[in-house]
């Protein structure tokens, strides 16, 4: 005789705490029946709608399996509470990256994580309740209806509620994909249903406002949480047709959800339990895009892990050491340096780019983590405070920076981190240390009355006390050296978003100017010539190739991307050109052996009419050093002679030009002929070391801006697209 199953549903209309969370049996032949809980999430919740309904379930138990039990997947040690204890690595055993938190919580409970002024209502979270709140936002997905593996977009900026979702999504399993608010709505829209996304988390009402439009009739969206901002800022219409949640909300139905299942066994027994695998993706990161549309970058937590693991080398971190957060933590080097500071007990403070300077003095940060422009930025900042002085003190201030400069490069010679290609001879290697180490002891004292009567002044103003580290792009030799200085260190580092994304960094103990660093543990890199993919020897130009466990997955579908990036033995094309420094056994650079030295990217190589190949970041480097320019893009592919596209300083300009009798005292602008000729004498000047040299030059009013389109959201120049942009002047420029 065959039976059917039955499910029968009685809407209770009560909340869930009317109930004592028990299963009841009522056995049949020839089956039983079970009365449960099922899960209460109503799948469509409106905005405004109660969150209190729950149901009562009769599920013939030949069906219990179909009907009842739902996949759960956990990070092991995170919710190491509700799984048994065969699913449960070693007590430190990390299998995804949100297992980090339990650690972190059992080690530092009470220190302050993160400190988020900037934000309403500001926050402050100590380890213990930041794993909590990582918990709780993560049962709230799965209550909204998120299940394992699906992807949600994070589109949102930096902010502690950022850190707290990304980890909550991460902790059930499912798969984030992040972009920050400063990215067109279009290609938000395209990398949300590029990426299969099922459910959207953004940042404030006024962003998703901005969204509504586009998402409403051409993505397909399960639900929206709002991190910031309250529901009654959305506009009306078309964003009534989602159901909206926001933080609050997810907090406490996770919350909700949590102490059901804390007090009721038979409440787990609802689920299927999986851990969370080292090589699940736990995200996606969509390139940058300086060509072309964005890539889906697979990252897995092993990948990640690699570089929690791994960061110490680089950056010794102690329990209660400050770091100041500026950068988008969607970007693959802050998210990491994210997760490592967290997994040893820093204490976290947030900005902003318009607070940074504030915070700095205010907070006085152990640890500054930023992108070049950052330091580039600081770097002005001093200079423009050093000419605002009277003429004898800047005198004085030149001419001590200038004997403190010579002084570290004589330092960097004795003590073999001098930066070079050449073996030397003994016999040379040793009068060349003699002369290095007796000139640097009789500027010694000089360099330390800067200390004692300037440096410590800058030092306090900018408030980092143990290191700056920069990375997302290249840092001029001359920034570096100015820190290095005034005694305030920088450590560089190399990585892309494909490499989660650090491959190379300066060691406090190695911190060679000019490089990259040593390769990251477990970490190979190598340098291939561009045309025959032959292993050049140490010293040798040519691409950068790395493999290691950091590398990704590949492309989100697009194999043929993959493959062209990645080959069969795990190396990455990084598309960089650079250099591994050849190891010496003696002479000063007897300490740099290993390090890799970048000098461009491949695929911003100018080729001139002539053959020759020229890297326009040696030009563009040089030429940032000039107050007068504000931006540069170097151009001339297929010309005789390279060129230039400038976005002047127009203050600086015209005050130059009245210092230099240009223009009349009382003039309040300089005419485009006169400015042009400013630029050009002021660019020879900084460039003449460079090994080519700029001819014409385009001067354009609007600043490259990521609004514009011009920039990337990491404040990188798109190139192709400037080109593209002043396709018909560049022509005229060469006429």
């Amino acid at each position: 005789m065959a039976y059917t199953s039955c499910n029968i549903s009685l809407n209770s209309g009560l909340s869930l705490n009317s109930f004592n969370h028990r299963k009841f049996s009522l056995n049949f032949l020839p089956c039983s029946f079970k009365w449960a809980f099922t899960n209460f999430t109503p799948p469509s919740w409106k905005r405004h709608g109660s969150f209190r309904r729950s149901s009562l379930a009769c599920v013939c138990s030949d069906t219990v399996q179909t009907e009842e039990l739902r996949k759960r997947r956990c990070a092991p040690l995170l919710e190491h509470n509700i799984l048994s204890n065969n699913m449960l690595p070693g007590s430190s055993d990390w299998k995804a990256v949100p297992d980090i938190w339990r650690t972190a919580a059992e080690k530092f409970a009470d220190r302050i994580a993160m400190i988020d002024s900037y934000h309403e209502p500001p926050l402050e979270l100590t380890y213990k309740q930041l794993e909590q709140e990582i918990l709780d936002f993560s049962e709230g997905l799965r209550i909204a209806g998120l299940k394992p593996d699906e992807k949600v977009a994070l589109f949102a900026d930096n902010s502690c509620r950022w850190l707290i979702a990304d980890q909550g999504t991460m902790a059930m399993g499912a798969i984030n994909v992040v972009r920050g608010s400063r990215s067109s709505t279009e290609e938000l829209l395209q990398i949300y249903n590029h990426s299969e996304s099922v459910a959207l988390l953004v940042d404030n009402p006024q962003l998703f406002n901005r969204m509504t439009d586009l998402f409403v009739t051409q993505a397909t969206t399960k639900f929206v949480v709002l991190l910031w901002g309250e529901k009654s800022d959305l506009n009306a219409g078309e964003s009534d047709k989602l159901s909206v949640f926001n933080y609050s909300d997810i907090i406490a139905m996770g919350k909700e959800s949590r102490k059901r299942l804390a007090e009721s066994y038979d409440a787990r027994d609802l689920f299927i339990y999986e851990t969370i695998s080292s090589d699940d993706i736990a995200t996606l990161m969509y390139t940058s895009g300086t060509t072309g549309n964005p890539k889906g970058v697979m990252i897995t937590h092993r990948n990640l892990l690699h570089q929690i693991r791994s960061l110490w080398d680089v950056v010794p971190v102690q329990a209660g050491d400050k770091f100041l957060s500026m950068l988008p933590p969607w970007h693959a080097y802050e998210r990491a340096a994210e997760y490592f500071i967290f997994s040893r007990g820093a204490e976290q403070v947030y900005t902003t780019v318009k607070n940074l300077k504030e915070d700095l003095k205010k907070h006085q940060p152990d640890y500054l983590i930023a992108v070049p422009l950052v330091y580039e930025t600081l770097y002005s900042a001093i200079q423009k405070q050093i000419a605002a002085n009277s003429a004898v003190q800047k005198i004085i201030v030149l001419a001590f920076i200038k004997i403190s400069l010579l002084y570290m490069e004589l330092k960097k010679i004795y003590e073999g981190k001098y930066l070079a290609k050449q073996q030397q001879s003994y016999l040379i290697a040793f009068v060349d240390w003699l002369w290095a180490r007796v000139a640097a002891a009789i500027l010694w004292p000089i360099h330390n009355l800067a200390k004692i009567l300037l440096y410590r002044k800058i030092q306090s103003a900018i408030g980092i006390s143990k290191a700056g580290i920069s990375g997302g792009g290249s840092l001029p030799v001359y920034v570096d050296k100015f820190f290095e200085a005034i005694g305030i260190i920088v450590q560089n580092g190399y990585g892309l978003t494909e490499s989660s994304p650090v491959v190379a960094a300066r060691r406090p103990a190695y911190n060679v100017l000019g490089s990259v660093g040593h390769p990251l543990k477990h970490t190979e890199i190598k340098v291939v010539h561009a045309g025959t993919n032959e292993v050049l020897s140490p010293g040798s130009k040519g691409i950068v190739k790395v493999r290691g466990p950091q590398v990704m997955k590949g492309y989100f579908k697009n194999p043929f991307a993959t493959r062209q990036v990645k080959d069969d033995d795990g190396w990455l094309d990084t598309g960089d050109i650079g250099w591994i420094a050849p190891c010496h056994s003696v002479g000063r650079s007897r300490l740099c052996g290993g390090v890799v030295v970048l000098e461009g990217r491949a695929k911003d190589t100018i080729v001139l009419s002539s053959g020759e190949n020229v890297e326009p970041s040696e030009i563009e480097e040089a030429a940032m050093r000039s107050r007068l320019i504000e931006q540069i893009v170097v151009i001339g592919q297929d010309q005789r002679r390279l060129g230039a596209i400038i976005v002047p300083n127009k203050e600086e300009a015209l005050e130059t030009a009245k210092k230099l009798s240009v223009v009349d005292a009382d003039s309040t602008e300089i005419t485009k002929e006169r400015l042009t000729s400013l630029l050009r004498e002021d660019l020879m000047k900084w460039t003449s070391k460079c090994s080519f040299q700029v001819g014409p030059i385009l001067i354009v009013d609007d600043p490259f801006t990521i609004d514009s389109g011009l920039m990337t959201p990491t404040l990188k120049i798109r190139r192709d697209v400037v080109s593209v942009r002043y396709r018909d002047q560049i022509a005229n420029l060469y006429k």
